[in-house]
C-alpha cells in the first residue's frame, strides 16, 4: 500500500508524507528477507533498505523550500516513511522533475499547483504506456505483486472543499479533506489517474 498525504495551508505552506506500507505482508517478507534472492532479483538487505531512504532524504535535502525532513524505518512491519515540509507546493515539483531525469524510461508525469488567491488547488497527471509496457516485461509470478497494491492520496485543508473533479475521489464529512483510493493496476493500465482540480471557500 503506497499512501500520499498532502496537508495544505491557506498560504500555501505544508507538509507532504509518503508511506510504504507492506505490514499486509510482513510474515512473508521476514522470510523473503533471508534469501539472496527471488524470481530472478536481489533482495534488499537491511543496509539497501536504509541506503535507499537516505537517498531520498538527500534528494529532499537539495531542493529548495523543502525543510523538517524526517524518514521512519519500521523493519518488523515493513512500513516505511519519508515526511517533509514545504514553503511552496511547488517545491514538491521540483523534487519530482529531479527524479524524473534520473529515470532512464519516462512513466508519466504529475504536477501541483496551489493559487492562494483563488483558492484554488490544482493536480495534473500526464499517463504513459511505458507502465504498461514495463509491466508486461515482467514473469508472471512478479505481476502477483501487484494484484492487491493499491495508491492512496489524502489532501488536508484548512478551508472546505466546495468542489472536486475527480469521480473517484471523496470529501470528508469535515469538508477539509479528500481521498482517492486506487488498485496500482489501474494506474499501471492507464484506467485511473490522479489528475484533480479542488475548489476551496474563499
Amino acid at each position: 500500500e503506497i499512501i500520499e498525504e498532502v496537508d495544505l495551508n491557506n498560504d500555501g505552506t505544508g507538509s507532504m508524507v509518503f508511506t510504504l506500507n507492506l505490514s499486509k505482508s510482513k510474515t512473508k517478507l521476514a522470510s523473503i528477507m533471508l534469501m539472496d534472492s527471488i524470481n530472478g532479483y536481489k533482495v534488499p538487505s537491511r543496509t539497501d533498505i536504509k541506503d535507499g531512504l537516505n537517498e531520498v532524504v538527500g534528494q529532499l535535502s537539495k531542493t529548495d523550500g523543502i525543510s523538517n525532513i524526517k524518514k521512519t524505518a519500521d523493519y518488523e512491519n515493513f512500513v516505511f516513511s519519508v515526511r517533509c515540509d514545504f514553503m511552496n507546493i511547488e517545491n514538491i515539483n521540483s523534487l519530482i522533475d529531479g527524479i524524473a531525469r534520473k529515470q532512464k524510461e519516462k512513466t508519466g508525469s504529475s504536477s501541483y499547483f496551489f493559487d492562494s488567491k483563488k483558492a484554488n488547488f490544482k493536480r495534473t497527471y500526464s499517463y504513459s504506456n511505458e507502465l504498461k509496457r514495463q509491466y508486461s516485461k515482467l514473469k508472471s509470478e512478479n505481476k502477483k505483486v501487484f494484484d492487491e497494491a493499491s495508491y492512496t492520496i489524502i489532501y488536508r485543508f484548512q478551508k472546505e472543499v466546495i468542489s472536486q473533479t475527480n469521480p473517484s475521489a471523496k470529501v470528508s464529512k469535515s469538508k477539509k479533506a479528500i481521498m482517492q483510493r486506487m488498485d496500482v493496476l489501474d494506474l499501471i493500465n492507464g484506467t485511473s489517474n490522479v489528475a484533480n482540480i479542488i475548489q476551496l471557500t474563499k
